[in-house]
């Protein structure tokens, strides 16, 4: 399992981005409230949003992979064919079905509705072939704190606690922090210079379209650019 694609996709991410697109989502009212007056802080703005919001994806993704290797190896355990369910094990008579989250604040209620259907469903198909099959349903989620399991329909384990039940190492979530950082060490540098490389370009692309002669920013035109009405 190796952490190496996740450094991959995050590069991937950033050199697909695109300064249209990425100005079309932005509020520029927020810009100008914040006095922003150069280029490049627009520009660093948008990129780090971006970073942000991807990363969290992009690395739950990855753990979710992480934690589907490790369980694979301790419990046989398998990516599990059911529609929104990440892994199913056998463990001391119990099928556990798995949804994996990056951390505990994930959802809203009606997304939380879902993942028990999801559950529910799930259930019955695998209660097709053996009606008798004893399943549990668990909320897996990779950091955080939950000192109150037992939702009834499903369990919540998160942290440490997700991490030991999959692998039945209770000191597993703090082992892998530390190769994390040895690998990020080998891969940023990489990163980093896909980071300034599009700020460059993009500062040079926003001043080039958006800043008059004497370089001052142009927010009447930013503004007709993401906010104006299309022309039919």
């Amino acid at each position: 399992m190796t952490f190496i694609i996740f450094y991959e996709k995050r590069i991937k991410s950033l050199d697909n981005l695109k300064l249209e697109k990425a100005l079309k989502r932005k509020n520029p009212y927020l810009f100008k409230t914040k006095d922003t007056t150069t280029s490049e802080q627009i520009v660093r703005g948008i990129v780090d949003a971006h970073i942000s919001s991807n990363e969290e994806t992009i690395f739950g993704d990855w753990l979710e992979g992480l934690a589907i290797f490790i369980n694979e190896k301790v419990y046989d355990g398998r990516k599990s064919g059911i529609p929104n369910i990440d892994l199913e094990f056998d463990n001391d008579g119990v099928r556990y079905i798995i949804t994996i989250k990056s951390g505990p604040n994930w959802g809203n209620s009606s997304q939380i509705s879902k993942m028990i259907t999801d559950f529910k469903i799930a259930k019955k198909t695998l209660r097709t072939s053996n009606s008798q099959l004893n399943i549990t349903a668990v909320n897996g989620c990779c950091y955080g704190i939950d000192n109150n399991p037992d939702k009834g329909d499903y369990f919540k384990y998160c942290g440490q606690e997700f991490w030991s039940f999959i692998s039945g190492n209770e000191n597993l979530y703090i082992d892998i922090i530390e190769p994390l950082g040895n690998k990020a060490r080998e891969r940023n540098e990489e990163f980093q210079k896909s980071y300034a490389q599009m700020i460059n370009k993009f500062t040079k692309e926003f001043s080039n379209t958006y800043c008059n002669d004497k370089g001052e920013i142009e927010w009447g035109k930013l503004v007709k650019f993401n906010s104006g009405k299309m022309k039919r």
